[in-house]
């Protein structure tokens, strides 16, 4: 396929009525990257990229790459870094028609350091999202997603990275009330965001087990244990990594696990997300649930050891 015809294809791809909504933090990922086992310190070779991020714009690249057609709903500012932005994602041929633009808040950004032995650190400088509130919720009150009598009754993709406030108000809010949510924390640093979100009757929890360890206050020797413990405590559904070990899904039918392969990691910003992409991805395709999961491990693994596009 020609580049027009490619440009053509992306363009039409993005008039389709979204298969899930991405909400959440959409900016640019600053990623050093090194092949070297770095510390607090480190000075070492390697490589600086930019590329777009963010929980809900990686999972929706993710989507895209699973023929799905997703929306984003968050805030882009007007700035160049913005309009550049914007110019990628839809190249990317995802759906920015719902992006809240802002005049007078810059667009987001994240810088992180990985090397061999995985995350260094990591700055998120995702102000502008928390500033926005819930004007990134917009479209789903205006009528162009949803409105209060007729609520959006789809699939959203929601990033932990909503201030606390923003996510108790849509744990409430009746323009939720009939969405199929799946949930990412964004960080074990704001795991304990989503508690108001634990009884929402259509939610999907995808965590790992030290966010599950942060959200109920307990330790977990494995993702199982973590998963059930979750929809003990109220979750419709939980998905539970583990790092290399044991992923699984619990519901109050039970629980499956799933071994994702063994590789050697070359980068880890963004796995997550992945992993949660895959799995909403191989649902929406009729996979059973220990199917879902190791499809998902598989595409995590595969991300992480650099072999998948991202």
């Amino acid at each position: 396929m020609s580049l027009p015809q490619t440009l053509m294809k992306q363009r039409s791809d993005m008039k389709q009525s979204p298969d899930i909504l991405c909400i959440g933090s959409v900016l640019w990922d600053i990623i050093g990257r090194s092949t070297r086992a770095m510390q607090a310190g480190s000075d070492v070779p390697g490589r600086i990229t930019r590329l777009p991020g963010g929980v809900a714009m990686n999972i929706a690249m993710t989507l895209k790459r699973f023929d799905l057609h997703p929306a984003l709903l968050s805030v882009v500012g007007q700035d160049l870094d913005g309009q550049k932005l914007i110019a990628a994602a839809e190249v990317l041929g995802l759906n920015t028609d719902y992006l809240y633009r802002s005049q007078d808040l810059p667009t987001d950004r994240y810088m992180a350091i990985e090397g061999s032995n995985g995350l260094i650190a990591a700055i998120a400088d995702a102000h502008s999202l928390e500033a926005a509130g819930d004007k990134i919720l917009r479209p789903l009150a205006d009528g162009r997603l949803g409105q209060a009598k007729q609520p959006f009754s789809g699939l959203i993709a929601l990033d932990g990275n909503l201030t606390v406030g923003l996510l108790a108000q849509i744990a409430a809010s009746p323009l939720f009330d009939r969405a199929d949510l799946r949930i990412a924390p964004a960080s074990p640093g704001k795991a304990e965001r989503l508690l108001p979100l634990l009884g929402h009757p259509g939610a999907t929890l995808y965590v790992n087990v030290e966010e599950v360890e942060l959200i109920l206050g307990r330790d977990f020797s494995d993702a199982a244990a973590a998963a059930s413990a979750l929809v003990y405590r109220g979750a419709n559904r939980a998905v539970v990594t583990h790092g290399p070990k044991a992923a699984a899904k619990a519901d109050v039918d039970g629980c499956v696990l799933a071994l994702p392969p063994a590789v050697l990691a070359s980068r880890v910003t963004g796995a997550g997300d992945t992993f949660m992409a895959a799995h909403i991805a191989a649902e929406l395709r009729g996979a059973g649930a220990l199917q879902a999961l190791q499809s998902a491990s598989n595409a995590a693994a595969a991300y992480v050891s650099g072999k998948s596009e991202g």
